[in-house]
């Protein structure tokens, strides 16, 4: 069979198990070109026995070279959902994929949920681009280089913001029309204080290698009825933002430091890694594949508590977090105005528009080549159309976040 073919069928059982009706612990049979419907006097199949179809009983050797070769073959969205189509099929299939397909870091190419909350590539930029929606509140995160003219974009991330008494939320979530915290598509938010000069950014799961210490200030209460049991019960400072104040209202960009707590400074040292997050307990694979019928239905890890507690990251040691910066501009005397080298991503003059750099001392061996390389750059392109860029050691979830501090109203800042 050729892999054309494969590719095919493998299409086909996508479509067949988006068509899948879910009640309880049962399910109707799935067809390769039809809708599933009930028909009489036909034994309902659980789903536990799907995986002992003829799929699920390829020669080891054969299904990874056909993985293989179809993670090789598709490099780009929308074709690159029969990859997760194959992670779906059954468990063998699911856990050869797995194996397969690398890192944003390793291979620069987003596939999974999980690839939101990992480093980006070493070696070129990951570019995005966000879509402002003024009337709903809303923001976008696309994976691809500007906005497509079929609207075949793939969204990666979704934020609403949320205004409050005393500052404003930004709620992240997988899909671009649930944003409760109750849901498992729910990713963490980032807050702001009542100025909009200070950002912190909380995630919905515990980084890697930090340690997390309770604070009680911290803990909010919530009615069983307004949280699920079975969503995260915490919240984890992960990040902090600060925009440092213009008192004297001097013109010029805004100026920002970002400390990331779940990073180390060591991640850009020589021989350096970042923390890497292998699953999303809260959150099924299915959300990158096309299917409606599998929409925010996932399992959920149950953590038997109802109510939502933001933790704060504690470095564990002496170890230092990653601190960055905003790139200093350099003023253009015939312009008459601040500019920055976006390599032409950047084309509207705005003061979001930013470029991040690290901001390490001399003790910390960092490489001057390292300290010029730009983590994280953000600026527009047109009316409510903005790109993002970002690279090792930041995730797509991270530079997310702080992006979205850039759309909150600042006008101590400026």
């Amino acid at each position: 069979m050729s892999l054309k073919s494969i590719v095919r069928e493998l299409k086909v059982m996508r479509d067949g198990i988006g068509s899948i009706s879910r009640r309880g612990a049962e399910s109707k049979h799935w067809h390769s070109r039809m809708k599933s419907h009930i028909v009489p006097d036909v034994t309902v199949t659980p789903l536990e026995n799907i995986q002992q179809g003829p799929w699920a009983n390829l020669p080891p050797e054969l299904l990874l070279d056909i993985i293989r070769r179809i993670e090789e073959s598709e490099t780009s969205w929308p074709a690159r959902a029969v990859i997760v189509s194959c992670a779906s099929v059954c468990k063998s299939w699911r856990a050869v994929t797995k194996e397969i397909v690398k890192t944003p870091e390793q291979c620069g190419r987003l596939t999974f949920p999980i690839s939101l909350k990992q480093p980006g590539s070493r070696e070129s930029p990951i570019q995005c681009f966000i879509r402002r929606n003024r009337e709903t509140s809303t923001f976008l995160l696309y994976y691809g280089l500007v906005p497509s003219e079929n609207e075949t974009d793939k969204l990666l991330l979704a934020a609403k913001r949320i205004r409050r008494a005393t500052g404003t939320d930004f709620v992240i979530s997988l899909v671009a029309d649930e944003f409760s915290r109750s849901s498992n598509t729910y990713l963490g938010k980032l807050r702001s204080n009542f100025l909009g000069t200070k950002f912190t950014i909380y995630d919905s799961q515990p980084p890697c290698e930090a340690g997390i210490q309770r604070n009680s200030r911290s803990c909010r209460r919530f009615q069983s009825k307004q949280v699920s049991p079975r969503v995260p019960a915490c919240n984890y400072v992960v990040s902090t933002i600060a925009y440092e104040l213009n008192v004297l209202r001097s013109r010029g960009p805004r100026r920002m430091h970002c400390t990331m707590n779940s990073i180390p400074v060591s991640a850009i040292q020589e021989g350096g890694n970042a923390p890497t997050p292998t699953s999303l307990p809260q959150v099924i694979d299915e959300h990158f594949s096309p299917s409606p019928a599998l929409k925010g239905k996932g399992p959920v890890t149950d953590l038997n508590s109802a109510s939502l507690t933001e933790l704060p990251v504690r470095n564990q040691g002496s170890v230092e977090p990653l601190v960055l910066k905003n790139k200093a501009p350099r003023w253009h005397e015939q312009l008459q105005c601040w500019c920055l080298n976006f390599k032409g991503r950047v084309t509207v003059a705005s003061v979001k528009n930013f470029q991040l750099v690290a901001a390490v001392d001399p003790a910390h061996n960092v490489s001057a080549a390292e300290q010029e390389k730009v983590t994280l750059q953000f600026g527009k392109i047109g009316k409510d159309i903005f790109t993002m860029d970002y690279r090792y050691p930041l995730s797509a979830f991270q530079a997310f976040a702080i992006c979205l501090s850039s759309f909150d109203t600042k006008p101590a800042c400026e």
